[in-house]
């Protein structure tokens, strides 16, 4: 598959590889050196063939208000700094059309996405001004509730989006912004596939009849893409790939809610889980993410399948997907089953590309 990795640009919808570094302790690490402590490096990038990176300005939910909004300008300021510090190896891109130039180059070309609609703090001049700097998606929640949308890890409170949420959405389709609806609860999938008037992506999510869990989309929304034209970029996270480590975290979920800590706070679920006398973790495996994307294949159509990692978001990952460098194995995998060459490029990036290239025209 390295040949046809270098013909279409391998896109990856959601990378967290900016938080991790500020969450690094000490200066960022040369990241042309690699970086052990990471799932993503400039080394593995290009052994793994990534063209196309989504990089997550992510800001956690306890952040909220002044605080959130200058949280994601710093993950912005980072992902530019990044670029800057290694230009022989990423490329800024905003668009379609230059993301494939950059591609053209030799490097990664670098897109970003705002994860957590709370970001904005309720301001659509917040909104348009994330456009402006360069943010291409916004995922309209992350695992809490904000002001204006339900996500699937909290209670509802709207019931799907709030009239302050559908003016979001609409406001997204104007500037052209693409609606990422990851971490949303189901009524706000419906929601804002009833509203946009734009292609949607799920940058990170597996499909729920492969794995039961609320983070992954459910079959009948699976079954509007292809009438909106958007696409489900596949994650890796083990909890949300295999029903075994779904399982697991339920009782991880259970123990914790007992002691009245929260699921929801990542870095709190992380220490919780080193500590818990539960059983220990199962372990993920390729083929796991192999059956959601044959099952987003066969349900919404080729034409709405992606890839979207969450590398460095995710503590564990699945046997055979380590890191970055582990794309190629799973297009050889893929091609083994008898994916064609034109479902794998469409895979790769032909798909979301043409998400992004419909949001660009607005």
């Amino acid at each position: 598959m390295h040949d046809l990795l270098s013909e279409v640009p391998l896109v990856d919808g959601h990378n967290d590889l900016p938080w991790a570094l500020r969450e690094l302790t000490g200066p960022d690490p040369d990241l042309a050196a690699g970086e052990p402590r990471l799932h993503t490096d400039l080394p593995r990038l290009r052994t793994g063939r990534v063209g196309a990176q989504f990089w997550s300005v992510y800001v956690p939910g306890s952040l909220t208000g002044d605080a959130a909004v200058t949280a994601v300008l710093e993950q912005i300021d980072r992902v530019h700094r990044l670029a800057a510090r290694y230009p022989d190896a990423l490329g800024l891109a905003e668009g379609a059309d230059d993301a494939e130039r950059v591609f053209g180059t030799g490097r990664v070309a670098s897109l970003m996405g705002a994860e957590g609609g709370h970001a904005i703090a309720n301001s659509l001049g917040v909104l348009r001004t994330l456009r402006v700097l360069g943010v291409r998606y916004l995922t309209l929640t992350h695992n809490l509730n904000n002001d204006w949308a339900d996500s699937a890890t909290d209670t509802p409170r709207h019931g799907g989006l709030a009239p302050f949420g559908r003016e979001v959405v609409a406001e997204m389709n104007r500037i052209g912004m693409i609606v990422d609806l990851s971490h949303v609860a189901d009524a706000t999938m419906h929601d804002a596939l009833d509203v946009t008037a734009a292609p949607v992506l799920f940058t990170h999510s597996g499909a729920r009849a492969v794995t039961e869990h609320v983070r992954n989309v459910p079959a009948d929304v699976l079954e509007r893409l292809p009438g909106n034209g958007g696409v489900c970029m596949v994650t890796f996270v083990p909890r949300f790939a295999s029903a075994a480590v779904a399982g697991w975290d339920a009782r991880l979920l259970a123990a914790m809610e007992g002691a009245g800590r929260d699921h929801r706070d990542l870095a709190e679920r992380s220490r919780f889980a080193a500590g818990w006398d539960g059983p220990p973790e199962p372990r993920a495996k390729m083929d796991d993410v192999v059956a959601h994307l044959e099952h987003v294949r066969e349900a919404a159509g080729i034409d709405h399948v992606g890839i979207g990692g969450d590398f460095d978001g995710t503590a564990e990952t699945p046997d055979g997907l380590e890191d970055v460098s582990r794309y190629p194995a799973l297009f050889d995998a893929l091609a083994d089953r008898g994916w064609s060459r034109d479902d794998l490029a469409k895979l790769a990036g032909r798909n979301a590309l043409r998400v992004l290239r419909a949001a660009d025209g607005r």
